[in-house]
């Protein structure tokens, strides 16, 4: 019983972690306790351990009362993530250089013509999708299973402003071009080549990824709650003034 109630929990979790990524749920959107029991069958346990999983990972913010709501990142928290973010996606185009199965380097081929396709129509929205894959095969092609889980784990919580990034005039264009180099790079198994390739393509999106995240709600407020933080502020607030 118990682990049929911890596969319940883990498969909403999933859903949900894939709704956060694709913006069906965005920064702010409530996830309620007894909404999750109606949609997915199930009692309240696994729905309260499927919130309690996206808590840890920093996707949502607890309220006081049952339930969350998407979390958003800070200025400062996203740049420091940037940083951090920038210097593993180039150790793994280092670790995909060298490692990479040539299954998966043909993988990497398709990833980037199908980038090419987007872009061909400007569509901002294929080319997130095919942006993601082309990422993704790197991780996996790491071998390094710990580094793909950190970066997956990374890109989700940055998920919000890297939406927008697509939008912006040109950066298709640009991040196209940036591919061809990291994909070279991996195929002709130049690892120091690859690396660099990878972090100035991350780099090079910085001041994009400023303007997006000026245009983007930083820290959401629920509708009618609040966060379980910050509940015995409040209360500890009123209390002093009496």
């Amino acid at each position: 019983m118990a682990s049929a109630r911890i596969n319940l929990g883990d498969q909403i979790r999933q859903t949900l972690e894939e709704e956060i990524h694709s913006g069906k749920l965005d920064a702010g959107s409530r996830i309620d306790e007894q909404a999750l029991m109606d949609r997915f069958g199930v009692s309240r346990t696994p729905a309260r351990e499927a919130i309690k999983h996206l808590t840890a990972a920093g996707l949502v913010t607890p309220l006081s009362r049952q339930g969350a709501v998407v979390a958003s990142l800070s200025v400062p928290e996203y740049i420091a993530m940037l940083e951090i973010l920038m210097q593993l996606e180039g150790l793994a185009a280092r670790l995909a250089a060298r490692r990479m199965p040539t299954a998966q380097r043909e993988q990497l081929e398709e990833a980037h013509a199908a980038c090419g396709r987007a872009a061909a129509k400007n569509d901002a929205e294929e080319y997130g999708q095919a942006n993601r894959v082309f990422h993704e095969i790197i991780y996996d092609g790491s071998l390094n299973e710990v580094l793909a889980r950190q970066l997956r784990a990374m890109r989700l919580r940055m998920r919000h402003p890297r939406r927008a990034l697509f939008d912006r005039p040109n950066r298709i264009r640009h991040s196209l071009a940036e591919h061809a180099v990291i994909l070279q790079a991996i195929v002709s198994g130049d690892e120091n080549a690859a690396f660099q390739a990878m972090t100035d393509h991350i780099s090079s999106g910085g001041n994009v990824y400023a303007d997006a995240i000026a245009s983007m709600p930083l820290r959401p407020v629920a509708p009618a709650d609040e966060p379980a933080d910050a509940a015995p502020l409040r209360r500890r607030a009123r209390s002093e003034k009496v």
